[in-house]
């Protein structure tokens, strides 16, 4: 049997930390020896919250694949490109909104969330391109016939808009599309060193480009059970956020870790200390292929210029299936 074929990109926003990794890219890395994937840099979709200033766009671009080569991304197994690269999914993008109901974009469930979230923030986002960018995310998927997607479960309402996008376009004119069907990921969520949500913006990340000394540095400042004060004082691992990191990098061993912090035979100096090593033991890999990547930029060029390459031939292969179905040939 042929495998399945999967779309998924994310934004140019800057470095990952470990939490966007655990989040979608260690699933990728799963996905690519199961599906063919095309993993889509989407600097278009960028411009739909931060049109204002792009000029940080290029070299967010490069460190994002760096990001996903070093975890391990084949550029041979898969094909990793750059959306603005493949101006077919401009095209694919106005004849979709050319048939989409505004209904139906007014009612995605983030919207208004959004629009106010972002609002309060003083940005003007009240714009057509952040209305319509489902629209644009649906022609991503489909311009490459992508039968699954990998989401988890609060982007549903999202690809079910799309798959309603499919079904119109195959009624309307010719059964083209395949509906895309969801991949649901359980990722591993990671709290920041401070016990709050992993974010860049409160300064509790731990980069996933981080060296080993600067992981061992981040460890080190990790908030523990405040209860425990001495180092014979029993702990509860179950607000620690030292030891929710050893629940996803040790696994079984962090049972054994909890009984030692509720026994107090371990101190959280040695705990982290720990969690440190097996954290630079586990990323060692991706270090040396970031260090190489990092040295050699024009090597990350060539991989997102093959992937277009490869990228817009199915694109333009789709495309005149389009032209052809609604008279535009």
């Amino acid at each position: 049997m042929s495998k399945g074929r999967i779309l998924s990109g994310m934004q140019p926003s800057g470095r990952f930390h470990l939490g966007n990794y655990l989040g979608a890219l260690e699933n990728w890395v799963k996905l690519q020896d199961e599906y063919e994937c095309f993993f889509s840099i989407v600097d278009w979709h960028a411009l739909t919250s931060s049109y204002e200033d792009t000029s940080k766009i290029p070299e967010r671009i490069h460190e994002m694949a760096i990001d996903w080569l070093s975890a391990g991304l084949d550029p041979e197994k898969n094909v990793i490109f750059v959306q603005s690269h493949v101006k077919e999914h401009a095209e694919l993008h106005l004849l979709l909104s050319m048939m989409t109901p505004l209904s139906w974009l007014e009612r995605v469930p983030t919207y208004k969330d959004k629009l106010q979230q972002l609002g309060v923030q003083g940005k003007d986002i009240n714009t057509y391109g952040f209305l319509g960018y489902p629209v644009l995310m649906t022609a991503d998927i489909i311009l490459y016939k992508a039968d699954t997607i990998p989401v988890g479960e609060d982007q549903l309402p999202h690809l079910e808009l799309s798959r309603e996008m499919v079904r119109r376009f195959n009624n309307l004119y010719q059964p083209i599309f395949p509906e895309p069907k969801p991949n649901l990921s359980k990722s591993s969520i990671l709290p920041g060193i401070d016990g709050r949500k992993m974010s860049k913006s409160y300064g509790n990340d731990i980069p996933f480009a981080a060296s080993p000394d600067e992981l061992r540095s981040r460890v080190r400042l990790m908030i523990t059970d405040p209860q425990r004060i001495k180092r014979t004082d029993a702990g509860n691992p179950d607000v620690c956020t030292v030891f929710t990191f050893h629940k996803i990098f040790n696994g079984e061993q962090s049972i054994e870790i909890a009984q030692s912090c509720r026994e107090a035979t371990i101190g959280c100096v040695d705990c982290k200390k720990r969690l440190a090593d097996k954290m630079v033991n586990d990323l060692a890999e991706m270090h040396v292929r970031r260090l190489a990547l990092e040295a050699n930029p024009g090597r990350v060029k060539e991989i997102l210029v093959y992937g277009a390459e490869r990228a817009r031939k199915v694109a333009a292969s789709t495309m005149e299936e389009v032209r052809q179905a609604m008279h535009l040939a």
